[in-house]
């Protein structure tokens, strides 16, 4: 497509080149993984959802060779199936089991558990990096210009929840997939960019610096979002204020370095400032990436997303909804439809 002319293209880098070239220059580096990981639980409720799924509120414990530190996430399991189970980790707003960004019950009723984690539980959302797991990285609350802002630090959360998920024998240790919206759809792309344990790495409606690309974005550009939230990424991410062009990268190279597994994007026609056509462009431009490294890449038509699209033959999916910026129910049958999908 035209509009791609200008973007760069990974297709001669190796997975750890395009991962750090974007640790180093928008995320940050994340902190080294714990070395031991254990999960409590504080309360159970076997009645959820009037008998047919148990809820736990979980206090996972780690301990890293910077420091220990716990923070509290959820698990919702169906009752009856005995075979091991798929599963999501989201990463979300609130701490509310369900949600009106998780239909837990619809859910559970397609066969899968989730864990929750409250992201604010990990470290909070502002420039604060006293508190949470950023207190214990970052004592004095500074951090190198090179070293992860939040966002960084909530997609270490996810794959230390993924150590803990690796020990339950009910749940199926390849099929577990990370799933975000918005600030934690990026999120949810670095997660699975630094951790090839999941199944799919899922962003919905993450936009600029998630899936959206910075030279061709419409809607919010890096000026806005680093004088908003500086504090989501590294300090060097800054020095491209105004500088797209000079960018050594763009988004679709998060998307890429979701190799070797899939990837989902998903994109809303009235959310406008994540710009959907970004987002669709940035899988189309991290398809050649995906084959390169025998993966099935992004199969589309030669167009732009239009309202009900849904492409789900590639190992890069993507949709296109009508309404705004949300994460609802409609997003969670496909990403659960395309899920099923896969052998």
């Amino acid at each position: 497509m035209k509009r791609l002319e200008n973007i760069p293209n990974p297709i001669n880098m190796d997975k750890k080149e395009v991962l750090d070239l974007l640790l180093k220059e928008e995320y940050g580096y994340l902190p080294s993984s714990p070395y031991a990981v254990e999960a409590s639980e504080e309360n159970r409720d076997e009645g959820f959802f009037g008998g047919k799924a148990i809820l736990s509120k979980m206090k996972l414990h780690f301990k890293a060779e910077w420091g220990n530190s716990e923070f509290t996430f959820y698990y919702v399991r169906p009752k009856r199936i005995k075979e091991p189970v798929p599963a999501f980790i989201h990463i979300n707003f609130r701490d509310l089991i369900p949600d009106k960004y998780q239909p837990t019950e619809e859910i559970i009723d397609a066969g899968y558990a989730i864990f929750t984690i409250y992201y604010n539980d990990v470290t909070t959302d502002n420039g604060d990096f006293t508190n949470g797991i950023a207190g214990v990285l970052y004592p004095d609350g500074t951090r190198k210009p090179d070293q992860c802002g939040k966002i960084g630090l909530w997609a270490w959360s996810a794959s230390a929840v993924m150590d803990y998920v690796q020990t339950l024998p009910e749940i199926r240790k390849d099929r577990v997939s990370v799933i975000g919206h918005s600030r934690l759809g990026k999120t949810a792309l670095l997660a699975g960019a630094t951790d090839e344990r999941f199944f799919c790495a899922i962003s919905n409606d993450s936009g600029n610096s998630g899936a959206a690309l910075s030279r061709i974005t419409t809607g919010e550009k890096i000026r806005d979002i680093t004088r908003s939230f500086p504090y989501w990424f590294c300090e060097n991410y800054r020095k491209y204020i105004d500088k797209e062009n000079e960018l050594p990268f763009d988004q679709n190279y998060l998307i890429a370095a979701n190799v070797p597994h899939k990837v989902y994007v998903a994109s809303a026609v009235g959310d406008g400032w994540a710009c959907p056509d970004a987002e669709y462009l940035s899988c189309v431009a991290a398809s050649e990436y995906y084959v390169k490294n025998g993966l099935k890449g992004f199969e589309h038509p030669d167009r732009l997303p239009e309202i009900g699209d849904v492409f789900h033959n590639g190992d890069i999916a993507y949709h296109m909804r009508d309404f705004g910026h949300a994460l609802n129910r409609t997003d969670w049958n496909h990403y659960i439809d395309y899920l099923n999908s896969c052998k």
